[in-house]
């Protein structure tokens, strides 16, 4: 039981760990000449580097309040997780635990589509989607699985 205990745990801080990772660096899309994410837009152009802030659309907004959201209720759910095991009866199942990493994991997919629908508009096409886009679409599963994990998982002395 302390394993499996102890893997959840793991699985969950991993899915937090990309969250953080996706949500704050800045490769969200990327080119030769620079880079952009959520934040901020970098390029590099006469022998120097030029950093903007992101677009002020609805759409960037949108994904950038999905991605926090998702960090807050992916927190959320590991501190509950801690209460719960402490408090939880025995046979109690952890339903708050694995209703607020599903909704994470809902939030960060949400903010990955809106992303993926939205960025031609705004990315130029020459530009690849980056490492943290990626490491968003890897943290839905991941949350997702955590999350189902949750609402099976049963207390026991």
């Amino acid at each position: 039981m302390l394993l499996l205990l102890l893997g959840i745990i793991l699985l969950h801080v991993a899915a937090l760990v990309l969250l953080f990772v996706s949500t704050i660096v800045s490769v969200w899309t990327s080119s030769e000449t620079g880079s952009s994410d959520l934040w901020i837009n970098c390029s590099t152009a006469n022998g120097g580097y030029h950093c903007d802030p992101a677009s002020t659309g609805e759409w960037i907004q949108a994904v950038q309040a999905l991605m926090i959201l998702s960090i807050i209720f992916s927190c959320l759910s590991l501190f509950l997780f801690f209460c719960q095991l402490f408090t939880l009866q025995k046979g109690g199942r952890f339903f708050l635990t694995g209703t607020f990493q599903i909704l994470a994991s809902l939030f960060v997919m949400s903010g990955a589509i809106i992303y993926t629908v939205m960025s031609p508009a705004w990315v130029p096409e020459t530009d690849a989607f980056g490492y943290s886009y990626i490491l968003a679409w890897v943290a839905f599963p991941l949350a997702l699985i955590s999350g189902l994990i949750y609402v099976i998982l049963r207390k026991r002395e």
